[in-house]
C-alpha cells in the first residue's frame, strides 16, 4: 500500500503551515505538563519505581545505528502493514492508554476520530472513560482492536470478549503484564488513582455483567462503581492454562501483550493465541525490567521469522520504528506521544502527532534507500560500537 502523507507533509511543513504545534516529541510532553494538573500528567508520564525501566526502553534505540544505502532508486516508497487481517497504512498502531480522560474532555472520542482519519488502527483499552461501543461508532469503518485486562470475575471477562466482538473490534489484545499495578511514586505521591474517581471505568459501567454486581448504579455512586472495579482488577491466580478458557471464548484473532522472554512467547504460541506484543508495559510495571527492543531480539530469535510479532516500548521517532521493524517487529505500537498530543490540542493534537511520525518514517526510509518498510531486515541496522 502507498502512503504519500510523508512528502505531502513535508511541504505543508515549509509553505504552508501556519499553527504553533510541536514537531519534536519532546517538545509535545513539555506542553502536556503545562496543560494538565500534577496528577493526571504525572500519572500519564510516570513509571514504576525509579522510572529505570522507562529510560532502559530509549537507551536501547541508541544502542543500534541504521545503515543506510545509497542510489537505491526509491522514488516510491510503500509504509503499509498487514497483520491478522488488519492493514495500517502506517507501521504503527496506537497503543491502548488507558483513562484518556484525564489527558482530554472525551479523550477516548478524539482519539477515536483521529485515528479513523488517519485509518490507523487504534488498540482501545479496557480502562477507556468510553464505553466501547461509543468508541466504534465515532470510529465507523476504521480498524481497531480491543485491548482486554482480565479481572477476577470471568463472567465480566467473558462480557467485554463477547461485547468487542459485536462492536466491530478485529482482534482482542490480552494484557498479561498488568494483573495487579505497578509501585509508581509518581501517583502515590499525588494520591492519584482515577479509577477511584470513577474515571477509566466506562467500559465496566456500560457493562450490564459488572453493573448486575452493584448495589447501587454507577450513575448513582461512580466512586462505588469504581472501587468495585478496583477490587476485581488484581488477578495474580491466572495461568497459561486459562488461556484456553479465552481462546474458547472468541473467534477473533488474540494476541498477548506484555511478553519479554522468549520461554513465555512460545507458551503464548503453544496456548492458540496467534500474536505476541513485546512489551513491559512503557515501564510503568516493573521497574528494572529488559527493554523491550532488547527483549524483541530476544523473542525473534526464539520465535523464527514467522510469528506474528509487535513491539512497543520508548518509541518517539522515526528511526525508533525503523530498528524496531528491523530487528524483528511486524509493526510497532505508539504510546505516549500521541497522549500528550491529546493533552495539547485534542483530536488535532493526535492526528498531528501520526502525521509528524509517519512523515518522519517515510523520510527516514527514503534517505536510507529503503522501498518496503515490510523489507526490513538486520543487514539495515549494526550495534553501536
Amino acid at each position: 500500500m502507498s502512503f504519500p502523507i510523508g512528502p505531502a507533509t513535508q511541504a505543508e511543513v515549509y509553505v504552508g503551515s501556519a499553527d504553533a504545534l510541536p514537531f519534536d516529541p519532546d517538545e509535545w510532553e513539555t506542553r502536556a505538563r503545562a496543560a494538565l494538573e500534577p496528577g493526571p500528567f504525572d500519572y500519564i508520564a510516570g513509571g514504576a519505581g525509579g522510572e529505570s525501566t522507562m529510560q532502559a526502553n530509549r537507551d536501547a534505540f541508541a544502542r543500534w545505528r541504521l545503515r543506510p544505502a545509497m542510489l537505491a532508486g526509491n522514488q516510491q516508497r510503500n509504509l503499509g502493514i498487514s497483520v491478522l487481517g488488519t492493514v495500517s497504512p502506517t507501521p504503527f498502531l496506537l497503543a491502548p492508554v488507558g483513562v484518556l480522560s484525564a489527558a482530554y474532555p472525551e479523550g477516548d472520542l478524539a482519539v477515536a476520530r483521529a485515528a479513523a482519519a488517519a485509518a490507523v488502527p487504534w488498540v482501545v483499552s479496557t480502562a477507556a472513560s468510553a464505553p466501547m461501543e461509543a468508541i466504534a461508532d465515532a470510529m465507523g469503518d476504521a480498524p481497531r482492536w480491543y485491548q482486554l485486562y482480565w479481572v477476577s470475575d470471568r463472567e465480566v471477562v467473558a462480557s467485554l470478549v463477547q461485547r468487542a466482538e459485536a462492536a466491530g473490534y478485529a482482534a482482542i489484545v490480552l494484557t498479561l503484564d498488568t494483573l495487579q499495578l505497578g509501585w509508581r511514586v509518581r501517583d502515590l505521591k499525588n494520591r492519584y488513582l482515577p479509577f477511584i474517581l470513577g474515571e477509566g471505568i466506562g467500559q465496566f459501567t456500560s457493562d450490564p455483567v459488572f453493573r448486575s454486581r452493584l448495589s447501587v448504579s454507577p450513575e448513582q455512586d461512580p466512586r462505588g462503581a469504581g472501587a468495585a472495579m478496583v477490587g476485581m482488577f488484581s488477578n495474580l491466580g491466572l495461568r497459561w492454562d486459562d488461556l484456553k478458557w479465552l481462546r474458547e471464548r472468541t473467534r477473533l484473532p488474540l494476541l498477548a501483550k506484555g511478553v519479554l522472554r522468549a520461554d513465555d512467547a512460545r507458551r503464548v504460541l503453544e496456548a492458540g493465541v496467534q500474536g505476541v506484543i513485546v512489551s513491559n508495559h512503557g515501564g510503568r510495571q516493573v521497574d528494572g525490567a529488559v527493554a523491550a527492543l532488547d527483549a524483541l531480539v530476544e523473542v525473534r530469535d526464539a520465535l523464527g521469522d514467522n510469528a506474528v510479532l509487535l513491539m512497543d516500548g520508548g518509541i518517539r521517532r522515526g528511526a525508533d520504528v525503523i530498528k524496531a521493524l528491523a530487528l524483528g517487529a511486524d509493526a510497532v505500537l505508539l504510546g505516549r506521544p500521541y497522549v500528550y498530543g491529546l493533552a495539547v490540542a485534542g483530536q488535532a493534537g493526535v492526528g498531528r502527532v501520526i502525521r509528524n511520525l509517519t512523515a518522519e518514517i517515510d523520510l527516514t526510509l527514503a534517505l536510507m534507500g529503503g522501498h518496503d518498510i515490510k523489507a526490513l531486515d538486520r543487514s539495515w541496522i549494526s550495534p553501536r560500537p
